[in-house]
Formats: structure tokens, sequence, C-alpha cells
């Protein structure tokens, strides 16, 4: 993009600056894969990451390690004679689910340029006027002028590669989250829907790693998949973004239903929306609390559905002193 055709704030050399600069996480090259292009790379990086991080939790259930058992939330025998379900029907159910979705992304995901073929530099020139006009308001005409002057390209760059996408993405979040929360509390609600649907995933009464997708198909469809497209389609992400919000979102949920609480654990660290939590929910005390998924407990304890272990342990000793009364 030449510097004539930039805002008066840009000189020559911010122009230069915008050209010649990009995140560490940019990639000039058409296709990530260049075998595949990106908007079917999309539908394929949530499954590897899927199956690869419910690969690795496998290994820790087989593992026989002893060291992990202070961070198992439950013991390898509950998992085998509590829940409703064997492993097999499961690893079908979920390939089953991911055929579905990889069929719908392909309708839904159109390809766009990416990469090089991208005009980024035009489209910050094209932001860098409302950019200025804000500046100038929170700043004042003369100082937001002298910003500009000074700072003008680094604040573009910085606006178009990293907070815009960063918006984005949480809201992309904020949005999964609302989505699920609103769905997972309806079929739980709903005596007909949880019979005849979601009565489907509660047969893990113990949940692990590769089950976090065991669904009846046409809930995985409309709370999961049709979910993550709706985000999608709202926060206006490029493909490479949408690519990324579904891997985290997928890593997510598989670690919520690891089995694990660890605390090295990244996906369990930034929010108290985990394994230990959705664990909760999955059993008879919690069956009706904890319906937020799979990244926040905002709504949870907006609409006082949130459940931890204090509570658990509050609810007990209230009963503990009821029945002490009735004797």
């Amino acid at each position: 993009m030449n510097a004539t055709y930039a805002p008066t704030f840009l000189n020559a050399s911010q122009v230069q600056y915008l050209s010649s600069h990009a995140p560490f996480y940019y990639s000039p090259a058409p296709h990530l894969v260049s075998w595949m292009p990106d908007h079917y790379f999309a539908l394929a990086v949530p499954v590897i990451a899927y199956w690869a991080l419910s690969g690795v939790f496998h290994l820790l259930d087989i593992s026989g390690w002893r060291w992990l058992d202070k961070y198992r939330i439950h013991d390898s025998t509950e998992v085998k004679t509590r829940n409703l379900v064997t492993r097999t029907r499961v690893v079908w159910m979920v390939l089953l689910q991911h055929a579905l979705q990889t069929a719908l992304g392909v309708w839904w995901i159109e390809e766009a340029p990416a990469g090089a073929n991208v005009d980024h530099v035009g489209h910050m020139l094209a932001m860098a006027p409302a950019m200025a006009s804000a500046i100038e308001r929170v700043f004042g005409a003369e100082y937001g002028a002298q910003l500009l002057a000074t700072k003008g390209g680094h604040a573009l760059y910085t606006l178009y590669w990293w907070a815009i996408p960063a918006a984005k993405f949480f809201f992309g979040m904020f949005i999964i989250d609302t989505y699920q929360y609103f769905l997972h509390r309806a079929v739980h609600v709903n005596s007909f829907l949880y019979r005849n649907f979601h009565s489907h995933h509660h047969r893990l009464y113990v949940p692990y790693a590769y089950g976090a997708l065991y669904n009846h198909p046409l809930e995985g469809f409309f709370i999961d998949t049709l979910g993550a497209l709706i985000a999608e389609q709202i926060c206006a992400l490029s493909t490479r973004e949408a690519m990324f919000l579904f891997m985290v979102s997928t890593l997510k949920t598989v670690d919520d239903h690891c089995g694990y609480s660890l605390p090295w654990d990244p996906l369990q660290l930034f929010s108290p929306n985990n394994a230990d939590y959705h664990e909760i929910h999955h059993q008879a005390i919690g069956f009706k609390s904890n319906f937020s998924q799979p990244f926040f407990v905002h709504w949870d304890a907006i609409l006082g559905t949130r459940m931890t272990r204090k509570d658990i342990e509050l609810k007990r000793q209230k009963q503990k002193r009821g029945d002490v009364k009735t004797q």
C-alpha cells in the first residue's frame, strides 16, 4: 500500500513499519498445511486435538503410576463399575459426531484468502480514521494528534494484530458459553429432552477424556457443533481465527472430562470451570448444577446453579444434622 493513501498522521516510516512487521503467530503461506486448504484444515484440527489430548489422558489412565492417584478424581474401579456404556460404544459415537460435524463444516465454511493473499496493510489503513477519532476523543485533539504522529503506526499494528483478534476470541468464548449453558440447562430441566437425548452423556457417571463428546448425535449437533459455528459467524472470525477457537474449545472440553485435578494443567488454571467442577455435575448431588461449559462459570454464578466442593460439604452436614434431629 502506497503511503500517499495513508491517513495524514501516518508518515512513510510508519507505513513501512506496518508493511514489514507481523506477529509471531502470522504465516504468509496461503495454507498452513501446503496440501490442504485452510477451511478444510480448520475442520481437521478439532478432531486431531480431541484424540491427541484424549490419548495423553488415556495413557495416564492405563499407566499404573501410583503417584497419579492423588490427582485422580475417581479411582479406576469406579470407571469400570459405575459407567453404563462400554468404551467401544463411546469411541464409535464420538467418531460419528466428528463425522457429522466435519460434514456440516464442509458445507458451512467457505474458502477465503489467507496469509499474504490478504491485504493486511490495506485493512489497517482502512481502520486508521476510526482509531484516530477514538484517540482524539479520549486524549483531546492536541495530545491525541501528538500520540498519533509518534505512536500511530504502533497503535494501529497492536489494534489490528492483537486487540481485535483477542476481543473476537474472547467474545467467541462468551457466545459458546452462553449458548451451551442455556441448552445444557434445558436438556436437564425438560424431562423429555433429558430422557431421549442428554441421558446418553450421563451414562458416563464417571467421565473420562475421550468420552467428552459421547452424546446422542442430535444433541452433539445442536449443542456442540452448531454452537461453535454460531460463534464463528457472529464474531466474523477468519478461517484461522475460527480454527484456533475450535481447537481451544475442543481441548477444554476434553480436559473438563479427563478425570484428573492437575495443579500444572493450564486448561484447569485459567478458569474454575475445570475437570473437578464438571465432575460434580456428573454426580447425583450436582445433577441440577454446574451447567456452564466449556470455559467459564459466570452463568452458573449469576443464575444460582453453581456448586462447589464446599457447597457439597455444607449440604451433607445439613443433611446429617437433619437426620440427627429426626432420630
